[in-house]
């Protein structure tokens, strides 16, 4: 168990000083904590036997384009399954109806001034109208929307617990 104090000739605080791992901590460590909450989820549309998910493309943080689900935080009295609806149909221009709950995931990221802990609500969604586009995102974070098949849905995108999410949706529509 290492001390907190140490004295000035002590090796393990010089070590300390340089340490950049030891300074990243105590930063985290100095930061405020915010929980958010968000809802989306997997939205489908089945032609021909073949069911299909919207995904969208938005840059991530380090401004490469990413393909996820769709997904925002909830607003005012919203519950979860009303959020998915609305941000699905704001970052895809489709309307649907939630089906089921399918997952709910929790991480932790980092910015400049918090730290966050993000819940994030994931449904099976069927899709019911609409037409694909990202014109309709008040915060214009989506570059694209696409209709793909859901057995392609994975190879595309960016995050495994979404691609987890997916398989779990195909699972329950194909029961495969």
């Amino acid at each position: 168990m290492m001390s907190n104090s140490f004295s000035s000739s002590s090796p393990q605080r010089k070590r300390q000083r340089g340490s950049g791992s030891s300074r990243a901590a105590n930063r985290r460590q100095a930061l405020p904590i915010v929980n958010e909450t968000s809802a989306g989820g997997a939205i489908v549309k089945v032609r021909d036997g073949q069911a299909y998910v919207a995904v969208i493309a938005r840059r991530n943080r380090g401004g490469r384009l990413e393909w996820c689900l769709p997904k925002g935080h909830l607003e005012g009295e919203e519950t979860a399954p009303e959020a998915a609806v609305r941000e699905i149909r704001e970052e895809t221009g489709i309307h649907g109806r939630v089906l089921r709950h399918l997952a709910t995931i929790d991480y932790w990221f980092s910015g400049n001034d918090r730290r966050v802990h993000k819940v994030v609500h994931h449904y099976l969604v069927e899709a019911l109208s609409g037409v694909l586009t990202v014109e309709n995102d008040p915060d214009q974070e989506g570059e694209k929307v696409e209709w793909v098949p859901i057995d392609k849905v994975s190879s595309r995108l960016a995050y495994p617990n979404e691609r987890r999410i997916v398989g779990k949706a195909r699972k329950i529509l194909y029961g495969k």
